[in-house]
């Protein structure tokens, strides 16, 4: 009797000691709060990746009193400190990140004075990709008016994609549809930060992100979200920091290895399983250093 008793209390401890290092069936489908939307599970298979474009401030935003949102974010899941955008102004950085090469642009003109007939994520992904514009006026919209800028939305330049364009490049609207591969979320020049006070898109970003975070793709672990800036007006290097929001990626953490426009095009490559483009072929993944 006292032999099988010590047995039994052998296994129930090994099995409890199992349970504390590997999560449970459980945990791995349990809510995700948005409060602590990282470190929640120790693998996972993203299918969904979704890129937030900001703009211009850079990385003035990190420790700023203006931006406590976007540093709560910081906090709660991870920070690359030494990412770089490639140009100036915006276009050529919008292109760089969706082609792998800014495609000899140096100014911010509309899609009729730029239209590219070269390979993209867009055409890389068939109809598996979305962009949500916000203030967006009509679907696929190349022409800017109001907040809407049409230099922030660059499904709109290439030329191959017209068809899916009108399907795929859409106003925000609300709830988010995040069933696409990957979805390109574009606020409007308020919301971004370029017209308008870093508060105010500190703001927005507060209102949209939880929802990302609800999501069923997020909360399947299967979602990857990216925060990123399109380019760095304050700063000669050009630095921008990055978010990165996922399951798998340790809460507080910082990456100081070196990253560019072009790393977060062949991670969200490498994720989804396309060919890498041009300047993504010999740039940084993101995968490992952020337990992607």
């Amino acid at each position: 009797m006292t032999f099988r008793r010590a047995n039994h209390f052998v296994i129930v401890t090994v099995f409890l000691i199992a349970l504390s290092v590997y999560p449970s069936d459980a945990s791995a489908t349990a809510m995700i709060s948005v409060n602590t939307p990282c470190g929640d599970v120790a693998s996972a298979t993203y299918t969904h990746v979704v890129w937030i474009m900001l703009e211009n401030e850079g990385y003035s935003v990190v420790g700023s009193p203006s931006a406590p949102y976007f540093n709560e974010l910081s906090d709660q899941c991870a920070l690359a400190t030494n990412d770089y955008a490639i140009s100036h102004p915006s276009l050529p950085n919008y292109v760089a990140l969706t082609s792998g090469s800014p495609q000899g642009i140096t100014d911010d003109g509309e899609p009729n004075t730029h239209p590219l007939a070269v390979p993209s994520i867009f055409s890389q992904l068939g109809s598996r990709w979305r962009t949500l514009a916000e203030s967006m006026p009509a679907a696929c919209d190349g022409v800017t008016s109001g907040l809407y800028a049409a230099r922030h939305n660059p499904a709109v330049y290439y030329t191959g994609i017209k068809a899916t364009c009108r399907h795929d490049d859409v106003p925000m609207n609300y709830p988010l549809n995040l069933s696409a591969d990957f979805t390109m979320i574009v606020p409007n020049v308020c919301d971004d930060m370029h017209s308008c006070a870093v508060s105010t898109g500190d703001a927005w970003l507060k209102r949209v992100v939880p929802l990302i975070v609800k999501s069923s793709q997020y909360q399947s672990r299967s979602l990857v979200l990216f925060i990123t800036f399109d380019e760095n007006d304050l700063m000669a290097s050009n630095k921008v920091p990055t978010l990165v929001i996922a399951p798998t990626t340790p809460r507080g953490m910082r990456v100081a290895m070196r990253f560019n426009h072009y790393s977060l095009l062949r991670t969200t490559e490498a994720l989804l399983h396309v060919t890498l483009l041009g300047g993504a072929k010999t740039a940084a993944s993101m995968v490992a250093p952020f337990h992607l």
